[in-house]
């Protein structure tokens, strides 16, 4: 199979598996074989791309113009191809768990779920292989069209309203904001709209002024980075079912909007461009703003699944702040952080449903002493913390590393210590979850009885820790990913070449 066509297979395989829900919705069973065999050939044709990249390849895909320097095109270099990996390999996984949660909680309209996630996927890799702003932008309002219907699912008054905030808001960054944006990028560049290494825009005589509104309006436009005050929609977005927030936190959504930041910044921008727009500055700002308060606001969340969305917010700006370093450490540092946040927070989240389906409890006050009675929950829910957290040996040690290192690289005097602080913040909020739950309940009185006598199903307890493992073994495998990455974010330091902390 030749580079394009491995593109191609890699966008039309998400399309046939929804084709192929739709026709065996009457039979579950069939449905979802047809997801998992759909979900294992696609993380197996991005695999094959990926490999390709490692190599020096760049399978391209040309389709053609839709108007003058406006192409559907794609090209899959390293920074597309971890999120293609990401989005294709979590598929996977979440939808085993999917299958034991919808079930298990006997959730309605399960084929339309399927489809619509389905669609998602296909949004996602459309925006990991675009090759320029152009098609980025139509799979990124892909991907929101598709994710409406999953964040109002369950039809109910909550869940209309939640969608309603979430559908608006992304649509109405992306039309006010980022369609300006891309618009006025074409027009600097001379009609053209292609990624280009080193930036685009890098030799096109943009001054200052007019490079600091763009950004502007790129940071606030991309909703689905989530930087305040452009936030709100995600925490309303909770109502949807718990594969539905794995989703919009982990596989899909959020992850599109942190890549196209990182996307912007360095393949339209560029470094050099970057580190002298003024505005750069006041959106590190926005972003380390965002890392303290979205944690400081989580901390005030009892409910489990709303602590998760604060936390998710503080977590996206990790990566705005690392494109916003302008340098290698935090361009390596964000991209790092793309993978390691996928995994950490998945696994929250579906331990979060999973507490749900067995319980259905969702206060993390009333959970006391039910890591008792769900020893293997809490304890994928206490490594996928650790990472959160960036303790090793656990994935998101390195982010916080390289961001660390980019932030000094760069002389940003108060960047370390919100680092530092933000993680100290994860510590408060995550940490006595699970320790909560290790503890004896009040008095002599016995947790609640579940609402489902077996307790958790089966996937959903599996899918968790499989994803907390991930989390030990990105941990080990930072160097081929750091040299996998390399040759679009820049060279990583000497010590993490190495493969061993300082």
């Amino acid at each position: 199979m030749t580079p394009d066509m491995m593109i191609a297979a890699a966008l039309v395989v998400p399309l046939l598996i929804a084709a192929g829900i739709a026709a065996t919705g009457w039979l579950p069973n069939l449905r979802e074989g047809v997801t998992f065999i759909g979900a294992g050939l696609l993380f197996a044709i991005v695999i094959m791309l990926a490999t390709q990249v490692a190599g020096g390849g760049r399978p391209e895909l040309y389709i053609g113009e839709a108007a003058p320097g406006l192409s559907f095109a794609f090209k899959l270099e390293p920074l597309g191809a971890l999120f293609a990996l990401v989005a294709s390999g979590l598929w996977i996984v979440n939808s085993f768990y999917s299958v034991g949660y919808m079930r298990g909680n006997r959730e309605r309209n399960q084929t339309r779920f399927y489809i619509c996630f389905a669609f998602a996927i296909f949004g996602a890799m459309g925006v990991a292989m675009s090759a320029n702003l152009f098609t980025l932008f139509v799979f990124y309002e892909v991907l929101t069209l598709s994710t409406y219907p999953l964040v109002a699912h369950k039809g109910d008054a909550a869940a209309q309203r939640g969608g309603r905030i979430y559908l608006l808001t992304l649509l109405a960054t992306s039309i006010g904001l980022f369609l300006p944006a891309v618009m006025w990028t074409w027009v600097l560049a001379g009609q053209n709209l292609d990624f280009v290494q080193g930036g685009l825009l890098a030799h096109a005589n943009v001054s200052p002024a007019v490079a600091s509104a763009l950004l502007i309006l790129f940071a606030f436009g991309i909703g689905k980075a989530a930087l305040m005050p452009v936030h709100f929609w995600l925490p309303n977005a909770m109502v949807a079912p718990t594969p539905v927030s794995a989703l919009l936190h982990a596989v899909a959504v959020v992850k599109a909007g942190v890549f196209t930041i990182m996307k912007v910044s360095i393949f339209i921008f560029g470094p050099d461009l970057l580190e002298a727009t003024p505005s750069r500055e006041f959106i590190l700002f926005v972003a380390c703003f965002t890392m303290v308060v979205g944690s400081l606001i989580a901390m005030t969340k009892d409910n489990l699944k709303a602590r998760l969305a604060y936390s998710t917010i503080a977590q996206l700006s990790y990566v705005v702040a690392g494109a916003m370093l302008a340098n290698s450490g935090g361009f390596m540092g964000g991209s790092l952080q793309i993978a390691a946040h996928a995994v950490g927070k998945m696994t929250l989240f579906m331990c979060a449903g999973a507490i749900y389906v067995a319980t259905g409890l969702t206060n993390i006050s009333d959970m006391k002493g039910l890591g008792r009675k769900m020893p293997l929950v809490f304890i994928a829910f206490l490594i996928g913390s650790m990472s959160i957290i960036g303790l090793p040996p656990l994935a998101g040690a390195w982010p916080k590393y390289e961001l660390l290192q980019g932030a000094i690289d760069s002389n940003t005097g108060y960047v370390p210590y919100v680092l530092i602080a933000s993680s100290l913040l994860n510590i408060a909020y995550l940490l006595p979850i699970p320790f909560l739950a290790l503890m004896p309940p009040p008095g002599t009185k016995e947790p609640k009885p579940f609402k489902r006598p077996d307790g958790a199903p089966m996937p959903t307890v599996v899918a968790p820790l499989i994803t907390a493992a991930l989390c030990i073994i990105l941990f080990f495998a930072v160097g081929p990913v750091s040299d996998f990455l390399a040759p679009t974010v820049g060279e990583r330091a000497a010590d993490v070449a190495a493969g061993v902390l300082p």
